[in-house]
């Protein structure tokens, strides 16, 4: 067994990329204190293929060092826009048609492994590290989901969170 070299990974190259079909998958970060967690859901995105990103609130945008150190490119590949006010995004992403997953504990919550993937066009909401997804949209969410867990702790990273619904829902949506 030897490591691949980066050149015989067989990249796509940006515009290769921008131009390939995206899953229809929204990333929306309500709140992300962390600019390098941005850059974690950048690179995530671009390695899943979504869609774009939408940043609200106090989410970082680029160009920014520390979202540019952890994205290392995924800000030229990944669409991506900032609009300040979370409920402003959702209305917009209900009006163009998405669903709206949010990724918290909620009393309605179900797990990852139990939700139904053949919805056309999802929009996921993580939320703020600390408080979680805004409370002024918990009800304009369709469902809201969380990643079972099983040992002490009640809650992920929100970039690892990211990676692990972001996987789910590419894997599934690729499926159908």
């Amino acid at each position: 067994m030897r490591k691949l070299k980066l050149e015989e990974l067989n990249r796509l190259s940006v515009s290769e990329f921008q131009s390939k079909q995206k899953i229809p998958v929204i990333a929306v970060l309500d709140n992300i204190r962390s600019a390098v967690n941005v850059g974690s859901v950048f690179r995530t995105a671009d390695a899943f293929a979504i869609e774009k990103i939408i940043l609200c609130g106090i989410s970082a945008t680029p160009p920014n060092r520390e979202i540019t150190k952890t994205a290392i490119g995924a800000t030229e590949s990944v669409h991506w826009e900032h609009i300040a006010s979370i409920k402003d995004a959702v209305a917009k992403l209900k009006a163009d048609g998405y669903k709206i997953l949010g990724i918290e504990q909620t009393d309605q919550s179900i797990t990852l492994d139990k939700y139904d993937y053949s919805f056309e066009k999802i929009a996921v909401i993580f939320g703020n590290e600390v408080d979680g997804i805004s409370d002024e949209i918990l009800e304009d969410l369709d469902l809201s989901i969380e990643i079972p867990q099983n040992g002490t702790k009640h809650s992920l990273n929100v970039s690892v969170c990211a990676g692990i619904i972001l996987w789910e829902l590419s894997n599934r949506m690729q499926q159908d």
